[in-house]
């Protein structure tokens, strides 16, 4: 039985949506804060996916489309919520909206230290890619 509803967070989604990405020890990075969450609701209305049980943010993947392929980035379900389905609906749901928009090829960026998640998107049909690295630079 789901008891969850997957929809599209909202800007008053924020506040609980940081505080889910803190309680299930998602990866930190200097874009986890409201404002440039903010900014990416108001480019992309359809790019935060969230699970929610009644009131409560419970999951969240974010599912961007860059007019080349699509990226999952900050999948996080509260612990207590975890092994039932939920962060495989999320990236479903995630990947039916990036079809929609033309995506071919999805990417997800994971903790190569953190084996739970890796674990997840292998066992999801999604494969390491060993012949490329990716390059940052933190403006924050």
């Amino acid at each position: 039985m789901t008891c969850w509803t997957i929809r599209d967070a909202r800007r008053g989604d924020v506040d609980a949506l940081l505080g889910l990405w803190e309680r299930a020890c998602a990866s930190a990075s200097v874009s986890d804060r409201a404002g440039p969450l903010l900014e990416l609701l108001a480019f992309d209305p359809h790019a935060i996916v969230i699970a929610d049980a009644g009131s409560t943010v419970i999951g969240s993947v974010i599912a961007a489309w860059n007019g080349w392929r699509g990226s999952f980035y900050k999948l996080a379900v509260l612990p207590q919520h975890r092994r039932r389905g939920l962060a495989t609906a999320l990236v479903r749901e995630g990947e039916r909206r990036l079809r929609e928009r033309g995506a071919l090829r999805f990417d997800a960026i994971v903790a190569d230290d953190d084996a739970a998640p890796m674990g997840f998107w292998t066992a999801i049909g999604y494969r390491i890619q060993d012949d490329r690295r990716r390059f940052v630079r933190d403006l924050a």
